[in-house]
């Protein structure tokens, strides 16, 4: 048998790689089929999911309870202290050119989210709005000293963990906190996105099945085992913090805070963060009062959250009528990603895509040989190959010209491509026909993973409102469309 490329995966961007070997026959005209698998995730409609407590968040019981009461206690709190934004200006937010606008939940026990909309006409260019960093939740603020914030971050603690932390401990001060306002806000959101759906990392365990098949459903287990590492982590945080350690000298993190609560509050601090371009480490995530969730993200959009002269300002880039809500860039993150840190997928994301992660068989006698000629054309012995939305075309003909290195036997051929210039392989039919059998048989194998159809899905969809990601998108034949038997590209 001799060994052939490996599709180790194909995957979204964060997903580990699944080792799968195989082999074909010494015969060029006896190849066998490789055990592979390949499925893939484009989601096309913003599907939703209920459930469970968010942030610093209340529990279910007590959530029942506001959705009859809420009202009234909206109602008197605004009385008190206001909507965010008059909290906001009276406490140094200059004049600005938003306002906040309300957004009914999917769920009727929840209350209305707000957004931002813009409160006149707004041309490219304008400043929406200048946030001043004394209302800008940064490490450094949670922290009390930089050095500490760049300790922490250096050994790998998240910063999304201390945010979550400072915020638990804030909430527990009640009205007496001076960011009550902010954090009712962010209860109010429920660690919901732009469209009020959570996060996967908070959806039951019925709600993921609806990912089977995906391997964005991996990723959100991975995710949730990572934060439960960060939750072990707490009283690091907190004893390495003086600021933290000398407010609440009893409180010891994990017996003060359950890790569901702890879990809740990071997912909805993780959908609301803004990272900061150009400066220090410990400011580079920072919790923005009018930024995301209020903010729609979007990935055509180009306006970002940036740190200029002591605030945080947002330069739209595109005009808008009053009224319309303001977006901004999510930065060029597939769909997968955007699903799981804000629960929300973008039909018009020309970032979306799935990854092809292809091996040299290091069993191969040719294998040292192999890698110098893919190193040669800029290859790896272990390659990625990015299959972008639109370009599915373009990225398999990239691909095939490494999968024919792998079926490369003889050594006489093999000296033909080490002396040949470019991405060239001596290619019989028969070899052409078992190198795109190996990528049909990849691809199949990954679609079966999903136990229902697209149609099934739309079908399902069109009758309730449910998580998605079950969909098998993405046929194999639009990946592997027109895509010739040629002997050379």
């Amino acid at each position: 048998m001799l060994p052939a490329v490996d599709l180790a995966s194909v995957r979204d961007k964060f997903i580990v790689p699944l080792a799968v070997y195989s082999r074909v026959s010494t015969s060029l005209c006896n190849f066998s089929k490789s055990s592979v698998h390949f499925r893939s995730v484009r989601q096309r409609n913003v599907c939703y999911a209920s459930s469970s407590e968010t942030l610093v968040a209340n529990s279910r019981k007590d959530d029942e309870k506001q959705s009859s009461s809420g009202v009234v206690a909206s109602k008197k709190e605004k009385e008190e202290f206001g909507d965010l934004k008059s909290w906001m200006h009276k406490n140094g937010l200059p004049p600005c050119k938003v306002i906040l606008h309300e957004r009914p939940s999917h769920n009727a026990k929840h209350m209305p989210i707000h957004y931002i909309a813009a409160s006149e006409d707004l041309q490219a260019g304008d400043v929406a709005f200048s946030v001043p960093n004394s209302l800008v939740v940064t490490l450094e603020r949670v922290l009390g000293n930089e050095t500490i914030a760049e300790l922490l971050t250096t050994n790998k603690l998240s910063e999304l963990a201390c945010l979550a932390l400072y915020l638990m401990y804030e909430k527990k001060q009640g009205k007496k906190s001076f960011w009550y306002p902010y954090i009712r806000e962010l209860d109010r959101q429920r660690g919901r996105g732009q469209l009020a759906v959570e996060s996967p990392l908070l959806w039951s365990e019925d709600e993921l099945a609806y990912l089977t098949g995906s391997p964005t459903k991996a990723e959100v287990l991975e995710r949730a085992d990572g934060i439960k590492r960060e939750y072990d982590e707490l009283d690091t945080v907190w004893f390495m913090a003086g600021s933290l350690f000398q407010q609440y000298p009893y409180d010891i993190p994990t017996e003060a805070f359950p890790f569901e609560i702890f879990k809740q509050a990071f997912v909805a601090i993780q959908s609301c963060v803004v990272h900061l371009q150009k400066v220090s480490l410990a400011r580079r995530f920072a919790l923005v009062p009018l930024g995301p969730p209020l903010l729609a993200y979007r990935s055509n959009c180009k306006a970002m959250l940036s740190a200029v002269d002591g605030a945080v300002e947002l330069v739209v880039d595109r005009p808008y009528k009053a009224g319309e809500p303001i977006v901004v860039w999510c930065g060029p993150q597939p769909n997968s990603k955007l699903l799981i840190n804000y629960g929300f997928v973008d039909e018009d994301n020309r970032y979306d895509r799935i990854v092809v992660e292809a091996a040299l068989n290091t069993e191969d006698p040719q294998y040292q040989d192999k890698r110098m000629v893919a190193q040669r054309n800029g290859r790896l012995s272990v390659q990625v190959f990015q299959i972008y939305v639109g370009k599915e075309r373009e990225a398999i003909s990239d691909v095939l010209p490494y999968l024919r290195l792998g079926y490369v036997s003889d050594p006489s051929e093999m000296q033909t491509v080490i002396c040949s210039q470019g991405p060239i392989c001596p290619v019989s039919p028969c070899m052409e026909q078992a190198v795109l059998d190996q990528l049909v048989d990849y691809f199949t194998r990954r679609l079966d993973g999903y136990p229902t159809s697209l149609s099934e899905d739309e079908l399902m969809i069109s009758f309730i409102a449910m998580p998605c990601g079950s969909c098998k998108l993405w046929n194999y034949f639009a990946i592997l469309g027109n895509v010739g038997f040629t002997a050379k590209i």
